[in-house]
């Protein structure tokens, strides 16, 4: 319990994702089921997401396809299970600007928006590449890029140069630059004192099995396989997200990750959906 409310929302899912962009080295390991899900965070004076899932009917739609995923759900039913409407949204931190985490952005049109610049700067640089460079753009829907020009029209978007503690009360944004994408960030929620903070790392880390390896007595790091920046300084964000948690690998979310639900309670809603609810704040129902 304390000020923060924290649930991970299903939103679709890959049952055919490829093992290898998942693990870094895991050639010819075939296929695994991969959840798409963003998280959303209740406080008692605002509504926040880390990422938006992606809208099936746009070109975000057209990669979601090319990679098997199934089951799109829009935001006003997935948030529907925890009692909020899209315009509730106050908040949005966008971990990066894959198709997957930034694509649903238009459905929320009264929330401030927050990226590292980096990230935005550094998509800006492989779009002006040209076709040479189009393999680093696997992943982008150049209209998302666009849509954070409107957003910043509107006053809604702030770019970050770094950390920003309590963006909210208790909610922390640090970088994790030249990881899996050049300016992604990730989000630390901080509830009662020191010791009780969540890190919700984004793609950083895809699942558990990127922190402990196959072995969990003897741990090894095995960083995703996507990655914009290098696997090196993916092992160093991570090993920087555990030292936040005490170690306690579990107190790291990661949203692809299905084992999610064996540590944490969870439901399916009436679309299939999972719903797992990481912690309830004081005075706040479960919705699980």
């Amino acid at each position: 319990m304390g000020a923060h409310s924290v649930w991970v929302l299903e939103y679709a899912r890959s049952p055919v994702h490829p093992v290898s962009g998942v693990y870094y080295g895991a050639h010819n390991q075939g296929t695994m089921n991969l959840p798409f899900a963003y998280i959303l965070i209740r406080t008692a004076d605002a509504v926040a997401l880390v990422d938006v899932g992606h809208d099936a009917n746009d070109f975000g739609g057209e990669i979601a396809n090319s990679i098997g995923v199934t089951g799109w759900t829009p935001p006003e039913i997935v948030l529907g299970e925890c009692g909020v409407r899209p315009e509730d949204v106050t908040h949005i931190f966008i971990t990066h600007a894959h198709f997957d985490h930034i694509g649903g952005l238009k459905f929320f049109p009264n929330a401030k928006i927050f990226i590292q610049k980096k990230e935005l700067e550094s998509w800006m640089w492989i779009l002006a590449k040209g076709r040479r460079f189009r393999s680093l753009l696997a992943g982008l829907n150049p209209a998302d890029i666009l849509y954070l020009t409107q957003a910043n029209i509107e006053g809604r978007l702030e770019l970050l140069e770094g950390p920003r503690e309590d963006v909210l009360p208790g909610i922390h944004l640090y970088p994790a630059h030249d990881t899996h994408t050049a300016g992604s960030q990730y989000v630390v929620v901080q509830n009662r004192g020191s010791d009780d903070r969540l890190v919700l790392s984004g793609d950083v880390v895809y699942t558990y099995r990127n922190l402990t390896g196959d072995d969990q007595l003897d741990p090894c790091f095995v960083p995703p396989g996507l990655a914009n920046g290098s696997q090196t300084k993916l092992i160093q964000a991570a090993e920087e997200m555990l030292g936040i948690v005490g170690n306690d690998e579990r107190r790291i979310i990661p949203v692809h990750e299905e084992k999610l639900a064996q540590f944490y309670p969870s439901r399916l809603s009436d679309h299939g959906l999972r719903i797992v609810e990481i912690c309830v704040a004081d005075g706040e129902q479960s919705r699980v």
